[in-house]
């Protein structure tokens, strides 16, 4: 399995605090991503002091081997397309680039189900 992880996801991974399951999913995955959006997502809560990073997202995702997922014009005309359920861009962007290109997302976020991308958390 191929996973794209939702930016709380590896906060979480990082931090030690991922529940047991989608810890197991992420461990036995194939190929890991984390988006350039949960990079741009992150940036912009810390400048705005709504969290705090001990290091930038991607050194973070390089330093457990996981894959720079870019955002693609595929990706970005992609949200188009989708209906409007979910407010967050981010999260929209992310649903995007998994159904794109094929991926599974980790996440905890309800509205994901709404789409029909695949979602592993439990």
């Amino acid at each position: 399995m191929r996973v794209l992880l939702d930016t709380h996801v590896l906060i979480w991974w990082d931090a030690g605090s991922l529940p047991a399951r989608p810890t197991r999913i992420i461990r036995r995955a194939d190929e890991v991503f984390v988006s350039a959006a949960s990079a741009w997502e992150a940036t912009i809560k810390v400048s705005l002091g709504k969290l705090k990073a001990a290091a930038p997202m991607s050194a973070v995702a390089r330093a457990y081997g996981f894959r720079e997922l870019p955002i693609s014009f595929a990706h970005a005309e992609r949200v188009a397309t989708l209906p409007k359920l979910h407010r967050d861009p981010f999260d929209r962007l992310l649903i995007a680039q998994a159904l794109t290109d094929g991926l599974t997302i980790v996440t905890r976020d309800p509205e994901f189900a709404a789409y029909s991308v695949a979602i592993a958390w439990d």
